[in-house]
């Protein structure tokens, strides 16, 4: 039995919600008018992972890949353009955003103008795309330890887990399915960055209700 139609649709819609977390901060920001705690290179940073896999996609000529990062890459965009706009640091922001767009350039003409051959663009493309996806799972890994001292999972977004943990297997699953290691390999860290998330909700949930309540940083 072919599941692939099937995982297909679970790697977007599953990918999609997970991208649409962000309009939680995207609502804050316009109720407050600021863009205090809330963190920028994550929509930064998840852009330029979103077109590298889109490039990516095109080359393999999958349209999962290219339906679901076209969706995330516009997504970005869009809370990027919301944070310049209610963000004090418009002067921070736009040099981040401006070095991101020169490794953005640099990438492209390296893979465009000195890898000609569709087999080696392709392979280094899927690395390249793999080793960022997976510095992007485990860079919360320094905060969860941070969690695991004081014991306080408010920082956490119990939603954002969910999403991340289902997105993953889809992915995973997915990957398996094309046997392409490219994209079965670095969702791998996402389940079981997600399962440390939810062992923690579970152990420190209680704990954490009877801790001041603060606004949260989504990690």
């Amino acid at each position: 039995m072919d599941l692939t139609p099937l995982l297909s649709w679970a790697c977007i819609v599953f990918t999609v919600g997970m991208f649409s977390t962000g309009l939680t901060d995207l609502r804050k920001m316009r109720e407050s008018k600021s863009a205090d705690n809330i963190q920028f290179l994550p929509f930064l940073t998840t852009c330029l992972n979103n077109l590298g896999w889109l490039f990516y996609g095109i080359l393999k000529m999958d349209h999962t890949i290219i339906v679901v990062n076209v969706i995330g890459a516009l997504l970005q965009i869009l809370y990027i353009v919301m944070y310049f706009r209610y963000t004090k640091q418009k002067q921070l922001v736009m040099l981040q955003t401006l070095a991101a767009a020169a490794v953005l350039i640099c990438g492209w003409l390296y893979f465009t103008t000195f890898l000609t051959e569709g087999d080696a663009r392709l392979h280094q493309l899927g690395l390249t795309c793999s080793v960022v996806t997976v510095s992007m799972y485990l860079s919360p890994l320094t905060d969860l330890v941070a969690i695991i001292r004081s014991g306080n999972v408010q920082v956490l977004s119990f939603p954002l887990t969910v999403a991340t943990f289902f997105t993953s297997t889809a992915w995973v699953l997915y990957g398996l399915q094309l046997n392409d290691y490219y994209i079965m390999v670095p969702n791998t860290p996402g389940i079981f960055t997600s399962l440390i998330r939810f062992y923690l909700f579970w152990k420190f949930a209680s704990t954490s209700q009877s801790l001041p309540s603060y606004k949260p940083l989504h990690i």
